[in-house]
């Protein structure tokens, strides 16, 4: 039989910012941005906090979105029988993790209705999909750091520079989310890596426009000259003085 509480399955889905109470150490805390988490307090039996009083800590349950109200009152229920017991849940619970592509899919649905297109909210998840779940997916999330994410991107930082740079964005992403909600603590390892300047510069490689043939050039600029259109009369405005395309508007000089 499920425990019961102050809270509902309704209240944990509609109540605003704050931090609301279920009852025995048990709360919902919702930020600013909408963002729902689990925490429990406890006093670990017979242990004390640096000013001497007994040590009362709080401690992450996980996200509401992932962890069910039932859920989050039978592991509060674990945390206090713990700590009656002089145990530090901080070191003797075990929790249940999410892995690496279950909080990716997760951020992804969350994320739909803010998708320009349904095209771009696509590809976010293909990123991951493609060069991200094969190595690290099935990860536990807690577990994920520079090595793994270094296992990511290096294999196409040099080759696939900007798809590297939109994965190493999008792990970032996940990583920090799974922070909010409690899996995770310390550094993104996606800033690490950055700030440590761990992956080599790529200079980005010109991409040169392919030209006309200088034999072919009369011909092409006799056709345009037949034209009364503006843009006819700006290509070979172009033609003649080799301006680049920013630098100011045509006027219809011929």
């Amino acid at each position: 039989m499920a425990l019961s509480g102050k809270l509902t399955r309704k209240l944990v889905e509609n109540l605003g910012a704050g931090r609301h109470g279920d009852g025995n150490g048990l709360y919902l805390v919702v930020d600013p941005s909408g963002a729902r988490r689990w925490i429990v307090r406890v006093t670990v039996k017979g242990q004390k906090n640096k000013m001497g009083a007994p040590l009362r800590t709080d401690f992450g349950l996980g996200g509401a979105d992932l962890v069910t109200l039932n859920q989050a009152r039978d592991r509060a229920l674990e945390y206090r029988r713990m700590a009656q017991q002089g145990l530090n849940p901080r070191f003797n619970a075990k929790r249940e993790i999410p892995t690496f592509e279950d909080v990716a899919q997760q951020v992804h649905l969350a994320r739909m209705p803010t998708w320009k297109n349904a095209k771009h909210g696509q590809q976010w998840i293909n990123t991951l999909r493609d060069y991200a779940f094969p190595k690290i997916g099935r990860m536990p999330i807690d577990s994920i750091n520079q090595p793994e994410v270094l296992m990511c991107l290096s294999p196409i930082w040099t080759e696939k520079h900007e798809t590297a740079k939109r994965l190493a964005q999008r792990i970032k992403t996940v990583l920090d989310v799974a922070r909010s909600k409690g899996f995770r603590s310390g550094e993104n390892p996606v800033t690490a890596i950055k700030d440590a300047q761990v992956l080599p510069k790529v200079k980005a490689k010109p991409k040169h426009h392919k030209a006309m043939r200088w034999q072919d050039l009369p011909t092409f600029y006799a056709d345009l000259k037949s034209r009364d259109a503006m843009s006819a009369n700006a290509l070979r405005f172009t033609c003649l003085t080799g301006s680049r395309t920013n630098e100011g508007f045509c006027r219809k000089l011929f």
